[in-house]
């Protein structure tokens, strides 16, 4: 690993939801493991007066709830809170804390600022951080959804690039950090097993498979005026497809990396209508912060056609939903029918799938001989556990997204470009959605997509219908 350098961040929304879940243990998991710089400071940064005190309980509480307990041992000396908001009109504390730290670290320490806010308050920050000259050699991560419309994406983007070079510029993607989607770049290109069976010729569909049984109750006010398709759909879905469907880049290298994914995005046929069934779970206009006549989908299943010579024809399958009977996050091949003497298969075999959760697992689907005197086919499966490959120790996403901010490895983060061909592909679907249909809390979504997924039916579980 390289030494680090003395290095500042800045958390902007620390006091808030996304913090406290994610963020904040991040930084507790990687002081534990020893993958921060020797030293360091964390600044959250916030419209309200506390003291630096008042934060580091803030961190115990966060921590305790979200966390691995207790903070580690050098954590807690290491925050400081600035207040006052910061704007171009008004920078409140945050200048004079950042010279502190600065002042204690040295004048070499590089600087992070971390946009945990909601995607309405990126443009302000990103031009208070221009107007106060703490852009000038900064890295600044911004959390998704990076623009909630094809407009919004390119005013952002191009305020960003009049303050950041892009070499600057995180846009993290959490999907992206989990050591699942990281073991598909292993598992094809490493395994001659996956590799000679990863196109068209022997994939019939491929299918993203986000289903949660969560809530939005303590986000409905961030989840009302966002939804399925924006927060899950043209980010996180979209990448895996994209993990999924590249080419073969030259190397594993950051740069060959996002080449190979961007060209593929730049593949995505933009969504047709009829390709996509959206939805709402019955009762969610009763939630807290939620209009009585909300038209927010809380559920997106769409069908999704990548124009290269390997893909062509084959339906890239995606699906989210919050309130549904399972939770998953899971990428499943399923394969053609093999030619043969075997007449009629069993459902539920012929398929590989790559679990993201966790340190991921890999499962087949296989069709074998039921045992006895007959020539009676079953279905049978079989599971590898990432976690237990030898001397492995899995990060959590974001610790593992903000370790690579800190040594600038960008392989594992959109670009403006990559962006650019997510919002091409959804925009006509945002310009004429198709009409919102009601599903029940438990099931599997409107019965409307169940018929995507023909001829071979969703891995997971059909929708109600």
């Amino acid at each position: 690993m390289p030494e680090l350098p003395p290095t500042v961040f800045v958390l902007f929304g620390a006091t808030g939801d996304l913090a406290a879940r994610m963020v904040l243990p991040a930084f507790d998991r990687l002081d534990r493991r020893g993958l921060l710089p020797r030293d360091w400071r964390l600044i959250g940064s916030g419209r309200g007066e506390r003291s630096d005190d008042d934060f580091r309980q803030l961190v115990r509480d966060a921590l305790a709830e979200h966390g691995d307990g207790e903070p580690s041992a050098g954590l807690p000396d290491r925050l400081r809170f600035a207040g006052g908001g910061h704007t171009p009109a008004d920078p409140g504390q945050l200048l004079d804390v950042v010279a502190r730290a600065r002042e204690e670290l040295g004048d070499d320490a590089q600087l992070v600022l971390y946009l945990a806010v909601p995607p309405e308050a990126f443009g302000d920050i990103t031009r208070a951080l221009d107007r106060h000259g703490l852009a000038t050699g900064a890295r600044v991560v911004y959390e998704k959804p990076y623009g909630t419309s094809p407009d919004g994406f390119r005013e952002l983007d191009e305020l960003v690039h009049s303050v950041f070079d892009e070499e600057q510029v995180f846009r993290i993607d959490h999907f992206l950090g989990k050591e699942g989607t990281q073991d598909l770049h292993v598992l094809r290109f490493a395994n001659g097993l996956f590799s000679s069976v990863w196109s068209r010729e022997h994939v019939a569909q491929v299918q993203v498979d986000v289903p949660e049984t969560l809530d939005v109750a303590d986000r409905a006010e961030f989840y009302d005026a966002t939804g399925a398709v924006l927060d899950m759909l043209v980010t996180h879905l979209f990448q895996v497809a994209a993990e999924v469907a590249m080419e073969p880049p030259a190397s594993l290298t950051p740069t060959d990396l996002q080449e190979a994914r961007e060209a593929v995005l730049a593949a995505f046929r933009p969504l047709a209508p009829e390709d996509v069934v959206l939805g709402q779970f019955e009762g969610y206009r009763d939630l807290d912060d939620v209009a009585d006549d909300s038209t927010t989908d809380t559920f997106v299943a769409a069908r999704l056609w990548v124009d290269t010579d390997r893909w062509h024809g084959v339906p890239f399958l995606l699906r989210t939903g919050k309130r549904m009977a399972e939770g998953h996050q899971k990428v499943t091949l399923v394969m053609r029918r093999p030619d043969g003497p075997v007449g009629v298969l069993p459902g539920g075999g012929n398929t590989v799938s790559l679990s993201l959760s966790g340190a991921g697992a890999l499962d087949l689907g296989l069709v074998a001989k039921r045992p006895g005197p007959d020539l009676e086919l079953a279905v049978a499966g079989t599971s590898l556990d990432l976690a237990s490959v030898p001397g492995g120790e899995p990060l959590p996403a974001y610790a593992s997204l903000i370790h690579d901010v800190l040594v600038g490895d960008r392989s594992l983060f959109t670009t403006s470009a990559g962006l650019a061909q997510a919002w091409r592909a959804v925009q006509p679907v945002l310009d004429d959605p198709p009409e919102l249909q009601p599903y029940a809390p438990g099931s599997w979504g409107p019965g409307a997509a169940s018929a995507l997924a023909d001829p071979c039916g969703w891995a997971l579980g059909q929708a109600d219908g």
